[in-house]
């Protein structure tokens, strides 16, 4: 029973027991009417203030392709950060393909260079001047010089080399330390000099990369 039914029976039941009824046989034929004929009490229905639309078409909602704000870590250091990273989930394509150029480009180059390096894909992306994804990015010809044609050579990964170019890569990813490369969307090694870097604002060196906006 309702609590809304439960109240209205109540009453009723309130209300016969404080009516007075007449005396003598009268008295008796009334209570014998009242106990024959039981009160019903028909619940009210109840409405929903807001009606309820139910939709047959899929809603489909786009997930963010980085978190909104960056990730606030305790971590003391970069070092210590990547530490933290859980490198065992698995990689989208895109998350592979950002770790990868990271694994090529710089494995070899201290935790900042690497940093850096995915930095700049990152960069690239969020720029009308290059492709929007980062495997787009790292694909486009003549920019990165470990990729064949469009194939990115094979990975050991099972190395510490690869675990931390995927920790690098989640960190860039999400924003959780700043890199020293800030919005450069260019490097090089430091063994070269490119024509077009005179032309570009150097904007760090990082053991042996370069980076200019």
């Amino acid at each position: 029973m309702s609590r809304k039914t439960a109240t209205i029976a109540a009453i009723v039941g309130l209300t016969f027991a404080t009516t007075i009824l007449p005396g003598g046989d009268d008295a008796v034929a009334m209570a014998q009417d009242q106990l024959s004929v039981p009160a019903t009490v028909e619940p009210e229905e109840l409405v929903p203030e807001t009606p309820i639309t139910f939709i047959a078409e899929e809603v489909v909602q786009p997930l963010p392709a980085k978190p909104a704000a960056p990730v606030v870590t305790e971590a003391g250091s970069l070092s210590e950060l990547v530490s933290m990273i859980d490198t065992g989930e698995a990689l989208s394509e895109e998350m592979r393909c950002l770790a990868g150029a990271v694994y090529f480009e710089a494995r070899g180059e201290p935790l900042a260079g690497q940093l850096a390096v995915a930095q700049v894909i990152i960069n690239r992306t969020e720029d009308g001047r290059f492709p929007r994804s980062y495997c787009s990015v790292v694909a486009q010809p003549k920019q990165f010089s470990f990729m064949r044609g469009n194939q990115m050579p094979a990975i050991r990964t099972g190395s510490a080399a690869w675990t931390r170019a995927v920790a690098i890569a989640r960190i860039a990813h999400q924003g959780m330390w700043e890199s020293e490369a800030g919005d450069a969307v260019f490097f090089h090694a430091r063994y070269v000099r490119p024509g077009w870097s005179q032309r570009k604002t150097k904007l760090a060196q990082i053991d042996t990369h370069i980076f200019y906006r």
